[in-house]
């Protein structure tokens, strides 16, 4: 039976997804990327290489979390527009006291989609990160505007 303090999984995040969507994580985490061809690509790597550098995955994953994982799908001939607008936001909510991992992906067979890893210490710590500056200016103020589609989940850290 299933506890009444249970979110269901939304369709689009599948046990089976979240757990391809960590694997992916963990093997962008714990390697460097390789070389990209555009520049917001090459943006995004030395952002997560720096970052990698910072932490390590034991130090993220240590007394659990509030773990978010999002899925973005660009609209028609927005996908670059939204890649830049992450570009410039990253960097900030990395920097954010509560957060203890924040990495952000794009597709490699569609650019248009946009995968989300963000662990924060806890719910006030998220609720922070809604609030800052750059999170009204960059995702809500642009890069909202840009999506055709928007999902999330929450999840405890086992």
């Amino acid at each position: 039976m299933r506890s009444t303090h249970q979110r269901p999984v939304p369709r689009a995040f599948s046990r089976r997804s979240v757990i391809r969507a960590f694997g992916a994580v963990l093997a962008i985490y714990l390697s460097p990327w390789a070389a990209a061809s555009s520049q917001a690509q090459q943006q995004g790597a030395r952002t997560m290489n720096h970052y990698a550098t910072q932490k390590s995955l034991s130090d993220a994953v240590d007394g659990g979390g509030l773990l978010v994982v999002a899925q973005w799908q660009a609209k028609p001939g927005e996908a670059d527009k939204v890649a830049a607008i992450l570009d410039r936001f990253l960097p900030e909510a990395q920097r954010e006291d509560g957060v203890k991992l924040f990495l952000i992906s794009r597709a490699r067979d569609n650019p248009a989609q946009f995968l989300f890893y963000e662990l924060f210490r806890d719910e006030a710590a998220f609720k922070a990160h809604q609030e800052s500056a750059h999170f009204k200016t960059w995702i809500a103020g642009e890069a909202l505007p840009l999506l055709a589609k928007r999902e999330r989940a929450q999840y405890a850290l086992m």
